[in-house]
């Protein structure tokens, strides 16, 4: 894990992998973590990793990690423009799409997809 960043994810591979000291685990939804990221850049932490990277849109996987600063600082407008951008998009995008029922295999697929896109 990044010594560097604060990771919020509602990712279980992600919260269970060894060296997590940095690491908030939500219970949450995609949305959910993109709201707690707002909340920390509100309170001065600085977005580190973009909050859609990769190609998997928000309605399609239900995992989502992003990292910020650990260290408070001025306020990150731009990175909090672009958090307001990705909840938008993101309530956009699930509004239409149905609620889906994954298997556990499928999940795992998507959990490992989420870790790959942050940590490599």
């Amino acid at each position: 894990m990044s010594a560097s960043g604060m990771v919020l994810t509602n990712n279980p591979l992600v919260r269970d992998k060894p060296g997590g000291q940095n690491l908030e685990f939500h219970d949450t939804d995609c949305l959910g973590v993109l709201k707690a990221v707002r909340d920390k850049i509100h309170s001065g932490h600085a977005l580190l990793t973009h909050p859609l990277s990769g190609s998997v849109k928000p309605g399609e996987t239900p995992y989502k990690t992003i990292i910020v600063t650990t260290e408070k600082g001025a306020l990150d407008t731009r990175g909090l423009f672009i958090i307001e951008e990705s909840i938008q998009t993101c309530v956009k995008l699930t509004a239409s799409v149905k609620r889906k029922e994954w298997s556990g295999e499928i999940l795992a697929d998507f959990q490992l997809i989420d870790y790959s896109l942050i940590f490599g």
